[in-house]
């Protein structure tokens, strides 16, 4: 080795050791992994690992990313080989990160995660590339076989992701949150890293599973001193997208994320399945006085909360684990995040959720409305007893008495069981199986409690999340052109009815109209007295935004070129197409005939 003049004494000497031990270090990674390949020992894997092991323990803890390194840059060099020796060599990552963890990950944590879900996304191709041929071929053992080996490569680069990002210190966890969040394709939005076209809706899907699995391990164990840092509304938005998707199980993903970032305190065990908790003292909740922060967040982002919370519970599809998870997110709402305002809120909300069952507008299975009816009372029997009201505590208690002897289907003991037997219908006049608005009121009347709010019942504000979904149908597109249609013809019915006396003293008679107006005018005055300001904004705001998509659907209808008979050129593939339109099939208006 040739000496170098700008390494002069001690100093010199230590990090000529450094480079070297290094350059061993990398040396004896490479050499391994080669001898790993040629006697093909990655699987089964324990000799590999035992290697790795001993490679970590005897270098230096600030030198462990270079074997990181070394593995990842191995994992890509194998990407086409069998599922097993990838699995193989994502477990001895596992392993070599295991131990790394504690030490010094260096400034590769970023190129970890993102190698790691490469190559879950090249398992998932891999998996539908072989249901496909499956599907075509015959020989379905084989494929089936395959299959399932691409689920151990998946399950093993999720535990390794959840690992690593479980021992990070929570900014760099907050960091690495956000990445994935920022892979997970949502339908609507661009996705710049995932090509969601050419993998189809189940592709779109196991993607979308595979990554919010992986963020419910990153997110285990995160505890955040405000929300607004573990919940900024780049994680917050296409999160709570998601949840409004048509499938339960990745709403229940999304509620899981939710509980690991907002239960700062633990009480999600104490809280685990939904029922009519007796004593909820003796669960001896943890909980701290919210703070200034936390308020604020509640003012900004609380209607966003409450939205997708009332959105998911009427879904046809949820099931006895949806009811659990969320019953689980307004108890943990209840105890990280409440103040007095956001109390009546989720009153408010409960109400708001016990009426849509009753009404059933939009004709839900009697099981989802009896599943709502007891994660009301389950909630609100856990809310009285948090806020030690003893009138509302027993207000709450014997609607749930009346309902064990006469209802007992729209209690969470009952309608979660197998073969509950379900009613035809629920009665909205027995009034005493219900929570009443008036009652709650006057429990909560007096200090501490703005308990004239509950009056103002709770409406979901239309927003522009609902474009993310695949809830808009067909139908909602071209529903514009049928009203425009329908209000344009007059009513058949109308021009045939009879001109009678009464039809004419109706007609007169203003009287009831005008109590009708009077009325209305005094709840818009009612409700923008006391509403908060945050939900008369998103009122507004909506109303704002449903505006501007009408008149925009209405100009694409009305704003087209006027036929011509010469024909009409249009554009298609980067070449004119001229288009003849018959003078017959035209449409003139009615002053240009005679």
């Amino acid at each position: 080795m040739h000496k170098d003049r700008n390494i002069r004494g001690a100093g010199g000497v230590e990090l000529l050791i450094r480079l070297s031990s290094l350059w061993m270090e990398q040396s004896r990674c490479l050499l391994s992994a080669s001898h790993l390949d040629n006697h093909r020992l990655w699987d089964p894997n324990e000799f590999a690992v035992s290697c790795f092991r001993i490679i970590m323990y005897s270098i230096q803890a600030q030198h462990s990313h270079h074997v990181i390194q070394q593995v990842l840059g191995h994992l890509d060099t194998h990407n086409k080989n069998t599922p097993r020796v990838r699995a193989g060599i994502v477990q001895v990552l596992l392993e070599t990160v295991a131990i790394a963890a504690k030490g010094s990950v260096g400034p590769t944590v970023l190129e970890v995660f993102n190698t790691l879900l490469k190559h879950l996304r090249l398992s998932v191709d891999f998996e539908l590339g072989e249901s496909s041929r499956r599907n075509s071929a015959s020989s379905v053992s084989s494929g089936r076989a395959k299959e399932s080996e691409e689920r151990i490569v998946q399950n093993a680069i999720i535990q390794t992701i959840g690992f690593f990002g479980g021992n990070l210190p929570d900014y760099q966890r907050a960091e690495v949150m956000m990445f994935i969040m920022g892979k997970v394709p949502v339908y609507g939005t661009p996705c710049h890293t995932l090509d969601t076209v050419k993998i189809g809706h189940q592709g779109t899907k196991r993607i979308q599973t595979m990554l919010l699995s992986s963020l419910i391990m990153v997110t285990s164990g995160f505890k955040s001193k405000t929300m607004a840092a573990a919940l900024p509304p780049l994680f917050l938005d296409p999160l709570f997208s998601i949840s409004l998707m048509e499938d339960s199980e990745l709403r229940q993903l999304v509620l899981e994320i939710l509980h690991n970032i907002i239960d700062r305190h633990d009480n999600r065990a104490k809280l685990r399945g939904i029922r009519i908790i007796p004593n909820v003292a003796a669960l001896k909740i943890k909980r701290e006085k919210i703070s200034k922060q936390d308020v604020a967040f509640m003012k900004k982002h609380g209607q966003q909360l409450y939205r997708h919370i009332y959105l998911g519970c009427k879904e046809e599809d949820n099931v006895h684990k949806n009811f659990e998870l969320l019953f689980t997110t307004l108890a943990v709402l209840t105890i990280e995040l409440a103040n007095e305002e956001v109390v009546i809120d989720l009153i408010r909300l409960a109400i708001a959720l016990q009426d849509m069952a009753l009404a059933n507008e939009e004709n839900m299975p009697m099981f989802i409305r009896c599943g709502i009816m007891a994660l009301v009372a389950a909630y609100l029997n856990f809310l009285s007893q948090m806020i030690a009201n003893p009138p509302f505590c027993q207000h709450v208690s014997k609607v749930i008495e009346l309902r064990n002897l006469d209802a007992p289907y729209l209690l969470p003991e009952h309608i979660f069981r197998d073969k509950c037997p379900l009613p035809e219908s629920l009665d909205k006049e027995d009034r005493v199986l219900y929570f009443q608005t008036a009652d709650m009121s006057e429990c909560l009347a007096g200090p501490g409690y703005n308990a004239e709010r509950l009056s103002i019942p709770y409406v979901p504000q239309v927003t522009d999340e609902d474009r993310l979904t695949r809830r808009k149908s067909f139908v909602d597109t071209i529903s514009l052109q049928v009203d425009i249609l329908s209000n344009s013809l007059p009513d058949k019915s109308q021009l045939a009815e009879e001109i009678t006396f009464e039809t004419l003293k109706k007609a007169i008679d203003t009287t009831g109209l005008e109590e009708q107006e009077r009325e209305k005018r005094r709840q818009v005055m009612e409700k923008f007295q006391k509403a908060p300001f945050e939900e008369i904004a998103a009122h507004c705001e909506s109303k704002a935004n449903m505006l501007h998509d009408r008149l925009a659907q209405i100009f694409e209808l009305t704003i087209r070129p006027p036929p011509s008979p010469s024909g009409v050129v249009s554009i298609s593939a980067g070449h004119t197409q001229h288009q003849s339109v018959p003078v017959y099939e035209m449409k003139f208006p009615d002053l240009c005939v005679y």
